[in-house]
Parts: C-alpha cells; sequence; structure tokens
C-alpha cells in the first residue's frame, strides 16, 4: 500500500508529514521505555524482517497482489513505540533506496501503514488479551485479530487522505469501497504472518514478546493443601545472552532467505492500492511525477547492470535486509542510550569539584 508522489495533494501531504513527524518524536520518547539491551537488536532485526517479507507479494485476488504491512507484528514483537520506528525505517529505506513510495508521500505513508497499522492492532490485541484467558493461543489469537483489523483500518486512513486532499475527483463512496474490499483479504494474509511470526518466537523466547509481557501466569505449588507462587528459577548467566543472539541470528537467516531468494517468486501482480488506483483512476495524475530517486542503483528492487534478474532481486533484497537492519539497530540503540542516560543520577557537585 505504497502511496507514490500525486495521489495526493501538497498541503494534505504536508499536513501528514507533520503528524508522522509527531508520531516519530513521541515513539522516540516512548520508546525508551520498551527497549533494553535485549530488545534493541531485537527491533532492528523486526525492521529488516518486515522489509524482507514485504518484499512477498502474495495473491488475493484475481489480478490483484498484497504483502505485509508490517504494524501489528512490529507492535506486538517490541512495543507500540518501537514498532511505529520499525514502520517508518522501512518505508524510509524502501523510499529512498528502491523508489517505492513517493518521498513528497513519506508522510502519508509513515501515518497510514505505520501509526494506524501500530494503534489499531495494539488496542485490539491488547483489548482482547483483557478478556480472553491467559495462555499462548489467546495470545495468536489476539494478534491474528490485531493484524487483520489493522489493515482495513490502513485502506480506510488512506481514503480519508483521499477524500481531503485526492487530486483527481474520483466519488469517495467508490474508493473506500474497492479499498475495504480487496484489503480485507490482504488483511487474512497479514494475519496469518502475523500469529505465525509471533507463535515462533513465542515457541522459543516467550520473554522477548513485548506483548504478553506480564501475562503469563505464574506457577503454583500446593504446600499443605495451599496453592503458592513457586519461587522462580534462575537461568545461567550466559545462557539468555546465547539464546538472544541465536534468535537474533536465525532471524536475520530467514529475512536474507526470503528477500535474496523467495522474493523472486512472489506474485508480480499490482498490490491492492494500484489495483484500486487504476481502476478507480485516481493514478490519472501519478504519471506525471518522476520518483526522486528512480536512478537509484537498487531502484524497483533490483541492481543496476546485474542482467540476471533472479540475482538481480536477490541481491536487491540481501542489500535492503542489511541497510535495515544497520539503521534500524543504529535508532533503537541511540534511543536506548538516550534511556540509559536520562536514568543515569547527576553527580554530587562537590564529588565533582574534586
Amino acid at each position: 500500500m505504497h502511496v507514490p508522489d500525486g495521489f495526493i495533494d501538497a498541503p494534505v501531504s504536508a499536513a501528514a508529514g507533520v503528524l508522522a513527524a509527531g508520531a516519530v518524536a513521541v515513539s522516540l520518547r516512548g520508546a525508551r521505555r520498551e527497549l533494553d539491551e535485549r530488545t534493541a537488536p531485537l527491533a532492528g532485526l523486526v525492521a529488516a524482517f518486515i522489509f524482507a517479507v514485504q518484499m512477498l507479494n502474495f495473491p488475493v485476488a484475481a489480478g490483484t497482489s498484497g504483502h505485509l504491512l508490517g504494524g501489528a507484528l512490529a507492535a506486538i514483537l517490541v512495543g507500540p513505540y518501537t514498532g511505529v520506528l520499525c514502520i517508518s525505517v522501512v518505508l524510509l529505506m524502501q523510499g529512498v533506496l528502491f523508489a517505492d513510495g513517493g518521498l513528497t508521500a513519506l508522510g502519508v505513508n509513515i501515518t497510514v501503514m505505520g501509526v494506524v497499522t501500530v494503534i489499531t492492532a495494539h488496542l485490539v490485541f491488547r483489548g482482547l488479551l483483557a478478556v480472553l484467558p491467559r495462555g499462548r493461543g489467546s495470545a495468536l489469537a489476539a494478534a491474528f485479530a490485531g493484524a487483520l483489523v489493522s489493515v482495513p483500518a490502513s485502506a480506510a486512513a488512506f481514503t480519508l487522505l483521499y477524500a481531503v486532499g485526492g487530486t483527481t475527483d474520483v466519488p469517495v463512496g467508490k474508493v473506500l469501497a474497492a479499498m475495504l474490499g480487496v484489503h480485507v483479504l490482504i488483511g487474512i494474509g497479514e494475519a496469518a504472518i502475523t500469529a505465525a511470526t509471533v507463535g515462533a518466537v513465542l515457541a522459543v523466547r516467550p520473554d522477548l514478546v513485548h506483548g504478553v509481557k506480564g501475562l503469563a501466569a505464574p506457577l503454583k505449588l500446593r504446600v499443605g493443601g495451599e496453592l503458592v507462587d513457586a519461587p522462580a528459577a534462575e537461568a545461567p548467566a550466559a545462557g539468555p545472552a546465547r539464546s538472544g543472539r541465536a534468535v537474533w541470528a536465525a532471524g536475520l537467516a530467514a529475512a536474507l532467505v526470503l528477500a535474496g531468494f523467495v522474493s523472486f517468486y512472489a506474485s508480480a501482480s499490482p498490490d491492492g492500492l494500484e489495483k484500486v488506483a487504476a481502476d478507480q483512476g485516481i493514478d490519472a495524475k501519478a504519471e506525471q511525477y518522476e520518483h526522486a530517486t528512480a536512478d537509484s542503483p537498487l531502484a524497483d528492487y533490483g541492481v543496476k547492470d546485474v542482467d540476471d534478474e533472479r540475482l538481480s532481486v536477490g541481491l536487491a533484497g540481501v542489500i535492503g535486509v542489511g541497510a535495515t537492519v544497520a539503521v534500524g539497530t543504529g535508532v533503537f540503540w541511540a534511543a536506548r542510550s538516550r534511556r540509559t542516560a536520562a536514568a543515569r543520577p547527576a553527580a554530587d557537585p562537590e564529588t565533582s569539584a574534586v
């Protein structure tokens, strides 16, 4: 659902840019409470994994495909504030390096694909966990529902922006019906991918899943006929660190395989927004806009001057994963460092003067 330049007029795009910048600023502050030495690297990996999976368009209807938006997955794995930053990093990498999503529409894309999906999924996920029995099954069901709802919510948000600042004269009702119709189907794929990924992480390191922290029921022991909380077992000091590195390495390997190999077999059909835009005429004025990075050596997810298409797509995917994990991890470590600095007690003036 990457919105290109020319779909939304300049004033509304600028307003969306201000909104997106504000959301990123708030998220940078909020992420300091969500990130620690274990989750900062995981957040960079989540951004890279979402980048990789977004390259895998899957068919949803005749002549139409969809791809992961990722807001629900990011919100559940690393938290809503960090989730907004994850999607923002992915969209920035895609726009600058791969000419995917207009640069003047970057604020629109962050708002629609990042802020709306993350907030919607987070609210649905937490709301369901509050009423469902505690357990892994409930967490997966809540993840599925949150992801499913987040995609049509994103489509509705785009339609709202189009209603205010669309550059073509297409009835908003037709746009909304078409967008919701196809994105409900895409949402099913989003939900399946999100639930499967969350389930995989829960199976090996449930403590790394931000969305389920504090939800696990304590182990009970029967003592003298009464149930009491069991004492927490002490894990070996190096165990969690090694396990965390193993999860990170496995996740990165999966992202590289998906982007570097599987992406070549993704559906070539236009995604939901592209199909609706072509069918309804939303893109009538977009053709006059050339993407600012159209001459990028990685534009359209291929490496310039590499003639073998399979190799070109694979190399572009691997480069994208590497760039996203590097930039994302840098952003999240910086946010965590600021948290650490802010939490450090001020030095005693008398001691400092010695």
